[in-house]
């Protein structure tokens, strides 16, 4: 790893802690309480205002701003955070705000990719290996599970939930949550079966896709009420992880699935 470097024009507060080979460009700014990893990079004009840890290898793209204050009329003041992790990447004028009182942080996680002028709202919390692709904006108290894929252009509403290797197509409005390992696209969101070709991709058994698939039919292809559809799921369809996963989350919607 290569020595840290620091542009000249740069601005970093003395209170910021920088690791080693740590990248900094023009005009860029490192405000307060804030903490780069090893072989991070910050490029220019890039700003991190302040309470924002970033883990080791993670990219901030040219004029992105990470944590400014959550954009809510509640918040007061308090000191809440931007937590970034491992090997993330950022790129340019994307836009994430600190967490409020509800949960202190917003918080994206590993091997996350955030394409040009993505938003993260307060107390937005990203798993792993998720993609979020160009101009989508996620109001405050959104959850993505891991390895999500959101299109660009998608809006989702605040405390809308999108489950693990979910699909979400370009240009959709996220009103209601949308279940893992399910496709889902349109204005107001729809669901269109099984993300089959993510799943393949990331290297789910064939008997694992047949299960995700029964369980979908029975859920949003049937006549069955949730109620129901959870009866004849929690007796019918095998004891896998994935399956328990699908069911914990319906059961867990306050919002409602979109259908």
């Amino acid at each position: 790893m290569t020595g840290t470097v620091i542009h000249p024009t740069a601005v970093v507060s003395p209170s910021a802690e920088i690791g080693a080979g740590v990248q900094i460009g023009p005009f860029a700014i490192v405000g307060d309480n804030v903490t780069i990893g090893d072989g991070g990079v910050i490029e220019a004009r890039a700003t991190l205002e302040r309470n924002v840890r970033l883990a080791a290898n993670v990219t901030i793209g040219s004029g992105t701003i990470i944590g400014g204050d959550p954009q809510d009329l509640k918040f007061k003041g308090e000191e809440t955070w931007v937590e970034i992790g491992e090997g993330t990447r950022i790129r340019e004028y994307s836009t994430i705000n600190r967490g409020t009182a509800q949960s202190w942080k917003t918080s994206v996680g590993k091997g996350c990719f955030l394409m040009s002028y993505v938003h993260l709202a307060h107390d937005c919390h990203i798993g792993d290996g998720v993609i979020i692709s160009n101009g989508t904006q996620l109001a405050g108290h959104v959850t993505i599970e891991d390895r999500a894929i959101l299109s660009g252009l998608v809006a989702v509403h605040q405390f809308a939930k999108i489950g693990r290797h979910a699909f979400v197509g370009g240009c959709s409005r996220v009103a209601k949550d949308v279940p893992p390992f399910i496709k889902a696209v349109g204005n107001p969101v729809k669901l269109y079966g099984l993300n089959s070709v993510g799943l393949q991709r990331s290297g789910f058994p064939d008997d694992t896709i047949r299960e995700l698939k029964r369980a979908y039919r029975l859920f949003f292809r049937s006549e069955l009420n949730v109620s129901q559809a959870m009866t004849r799921a929690r007796a019918e369809l095998q004891q896998l992880d994935e399956i328990e996963h699908f069911l914990s989350f319906l059961e867990a919607s306050e919002r409602g699935t979109a259908i």
